[in-house]
């Protein structure tokens, strides 16, 4: 008799509560520890998770959730696709995992970028021709036994093969006509033998991951999707097979899946509500377990339980059995709002982390088992956090709400670009090929301390400020030292780009521990926009201002655009998007307004997140993009032509949004493409893009320093596509996660090669 599912969630964080595990990973790097002690906290705060889920109650709890750096990366690992030139390094197995992840002296990364829509990252994984797929590696198998001997019986959880092929790009050198999903016949024999070994090491169930059929697929992925799980489906010796879609409406897919012999279908009906509607017609689900996804594993507001009952009510029927779990896995929340004694009490009140929304699917479940009755107390506490949310005072300014009434169409247009253009290079009198940073610089221990005793009270508001005005004039010397062009401030007294921010608009909420995983042992904390949003005051102008004052080259004016803010923090769900939008572009514009009025010539709106918002689904994206380019301009269409206005973008696909960066009008655009090799630049040219373009020469995400040649050959290769006079040269990112040692040689080599190529313009 097959086991049920019951109440579930999809996955779970894995960095620790108290970032455990960025502490050992980081240690292990600077060899201040060994490869034991690493694994020895990996299994500590695995086994605290198992039981946590256990205790609290899930009838499934989830297993092989937990990474060293990603799960993506961790799938490329198990079925042996490591391209050679990592495996020919010499390393042992966990070495050449952080080798493809870091990348090494002698060797660049993988490739990275955002995972679906999230700011969550994964390592592209290269497949060619020649990769030959194997069980490679039996970690599943291995966390599988160890929970067991810990007394948890867990569900395995893997990336599923096809969303593993469609994630990943063909190998350098394959056929132009070279796909990865070509190798999918070879991929399936290796999943199949690794379903049979955990069958027979008792596993009941294995969840398969397949969140690529939530955007848009062509009908030969969809046959290809039919012919993995009728394979899988078929196997004689498997475990039971839930194959869990997410961030989205499955779509044709959901009718596909539901055709084959697996046994559970997981839908998320928190992004893809329109799901609810379409599973009556769908054909063979009757067979099936329907795992609904009604608690959102992407946001911290409670769930409105009666509201997710009701849905429930209307899936009974539908399918053999309804069990209740997140919409997705619960890698993107921070682990528990408890930790949250400095948090507004009223907003903690709306809010639901990692361990409060595991209560809620248990709650549900148990509602869909025992009946309302059973859990009435907790429908009740829900149902008073919802009304009393959507009642507050603090969460409407009818004065915001006027402004942006108020707005007219000139508020979001500039003069013709080149004007601008002559104007700026007779304000700001740049050399060819202008050599500058994207922002931000080293975070030293000093400057983290100083930080911590402001808000611990061990130093007040004037010591700190004079501690980070050191920094600054540290960091302007440097940069004139190093010959750069345009400098910046190095934003000292930063903790995040958009939580600096959020702390000083009202509308937002910040939290102490409200950490999520971003990569590897990258963490952020996403504030929490709950209401209106406006600027009580000035934010950066004292620093950009004192900035400028110590140096007679232009210094930049460093911002974070209004959609990045948005997609990196936990937005308000009770109103559309796009006004939420054009309220934070309020509230940044009136800072570029006043940064120009300082005398800062240079202002950057970053919008790395530009792409990543990007709708899945092709139907959807003009509405987006329309709102997304009208919030940037909103922000930064108030300034002179002389002010010349930067953006940066990084670690997307950039092609999808292209025509949007066009449209977004900025003088000039940075962007990631030093790990693609300048491949960017073919979708801008393609456009006939005709402004300042700063394409990424080294890759920050990498300790890695670049030799000047090495710099100086991806230079050239702008060159081919970029007009000297349009061409500005930069690294990839902000370098605030790097150290100074590795900082100062990559900007001093990137200098020397920018002064080698010069010359050849002449």
């Amino acid at each position: 008799m097959t086991s049920k599912i019951g109440s579930t969630v999809l996955g779970y964080p894995r960095i620790g509560p108290n970032r455990e595990l960025k502490r050992a990973l980081e240690s292990y790097w600077s060899s201040r520890t060994g490869e034991a002690e690493l694994r020895a906290v990996a299994r500590e705060l695995r086994l605290d998770s198992w039981r946590a889920l256990r205790d609290a109650g899930l009838d499934s709890v989830p297993g092989n959730t937990f990474s060293f750096y990603d799960q993506v990366l961790d799938t490329a690992v198990t079925f042996g696709a490591v391209p050679p030139r990592y495996a020919e390094l010499g390393l042992g197995p966990l070495d050449t995992y952080f080798a493809m992840a870091r990348g090494v002296e002698s060797m660049p990364p993988l490739e990275m970028t955002k995972w679906f829509d999230t700011n969550y990252h994964y390592l592209v994984p290269e497949i060619g021709p020649d990769t030959r797929f194997s069980l490679a590696d039996r970690t599943p198998v291995e966390q599988y036994r160890e929970a067991a001997e810990a007394g948890v019986t867990t569900r395995p959880v893997l990336v599923g093969p096809l969303t593993f092929l469609l994630l990943s790009k063909p190998a350098a050198g394959a056929p132009e006509a070279f796909r990865p999903l070509d190798k999918l016949a070879g991929l399936l024999d290796a999943y199949a033998e690794l379903l049979g070994e955990l069958y027979r090491a008792g596993v009941e169930w294995v969840q398969l991951d397949e969140p690529a059929f939530a955007a848009d697929r062509s009908q030969p992925e969809l046959d290809a999707l039919r012919e993995a799980y009728q394979r899988l489906g078929a196997l004689g010796e498997r475990p039971n097979l839930l194959v869990a879609g997410y961030f989205g409406d499955l779509g044709a897919a959901l009718q596909v899946l539901a055709s084959s012999p697996v046994e559970a279908i997981g839908v998320d009906l928190v992004a893809g509500t329109s799901t609810v509607d379409s599973l009556s017609s769908v054909r063979g689900l009757q067979d099936k377990t329907l795992v609904a996804g009604l608690v959102d594993g992407r946001n911290v507001w409670r769930t409105d339980l009666d509201k997710a009952l009701a849905t429930a009510a209307t899936l009974l029927g539908s399918a053999s059995e309804v069990a209740v779990s997140t919409s997705c896995s619960l890698l993107h929340v921070p682990y528990d709002v408890e930790a949250e004694e400095n948090l507004d009490p009223q907003v903690k009140s709306w809010l639901a982390f990692a361990e409060q929304k595991v209560r809620e699917v248990v709650v549900l479940g148990r509602a869909l088992q025992a009946g309302r009755d059973a859990v009435a107390e907790e429908l009740a506490a829900a149902r008073a956090a919802v009304a009393d949310r959507a009642q507050a005072d603090r969460v409407r300014n009818n004065r915001v709400r006027a402004r942006l009434q108020a707005m007219r169409p000139e508020y979001t247009t500039r003069s013709d670009y080149e004007n601008r253009r002559a104007a700026q290079q007779k304000s700001l009198r740049l050399p060819p090929l202008p050599t500058t940073t994207i922002g931000s610089f080293p975070q030293t221990t000093d400057v983290r301390k100083a930080r911590a005793a402001l808000r611990a009270g061990r130093i007040d508001q004037a010591t700190y400020r004079q501690r980070m005005r050191e920094e600054i004039e540290r960091v302007i010397h440097l940069q004139e030292e190093l010959g750069l062009d345009v400098l910046v401030h190095g934003e000292p007294e930063r903790n995040d780009m958009v939580q600096y921010f959020a702390e000083y608009l009202d509308g937002f909420a910040s939290t102490d521990n409200g950490w999520v995983q971003s990569y590897g042992s990258r963490c952020v904390r996403p504030p929490i926009l709950f209401g209106d949003v406006s600027r009580p005051k000035p934010i950066t102008i004292e620093w950009a201002s004192y900035a400028q004052r110590l140096t007679e080259k232009p210094v930049k004016g460093m911002l974070t655009g209004p959609v990045t803010i948005l997609a990196w923090s936990f937005v308000r769900d009770d109103q559309p998007l796009a006004d939420t939008a054009k309220q934070v572009a309020l509230a940044i514009r009136d800072e570029v307004n006043d940064l120009e009025a300082a005398g800062i010539r240079v202002i950057q709106v970053d919008e790395p997140a530009l792409r990543e918002l990007l709708p899945l689904r092709a139907a959807q994206h003009e509405a987006y993009l329309d709102w997304a380019v009208t919030s940037f301009r909103l922000a930064t269409c108030g300034v002179a032509e002389s002010t010349q206005v930067h953006t940066h973008l990084c670690y997307s696909e950039f092609g999808d949004v292209i025509n949007a960066i066009v449209a977004l009008d900025a003088d000039v655009t940075s962007i990631e493409a030093a790990r693609s090799r300048m491949e960017v630049l073919d979708d801008l040219n393609s456009v006939g893009f005709g402004r300042g373009v700063g394409p990424g020469v080294y890759d920050i995400h990498s300790p890695r320093v670049p030799e000047v040649a090495e710099v100086a050959d991806l230079l050239r290769a702008a060159l081919a596509a970029v007009p000297a006079d349009r061409l500005w040269v930069n690294p990839d990112c902000g370098l605030k996660t790097r150290g100074y040692v590795e900082v100062e040689a990559a900007l001093k080599n990137m200098v020397g090669a920018t002064a080698e190529v010069r010359p050849s313009l002449r």
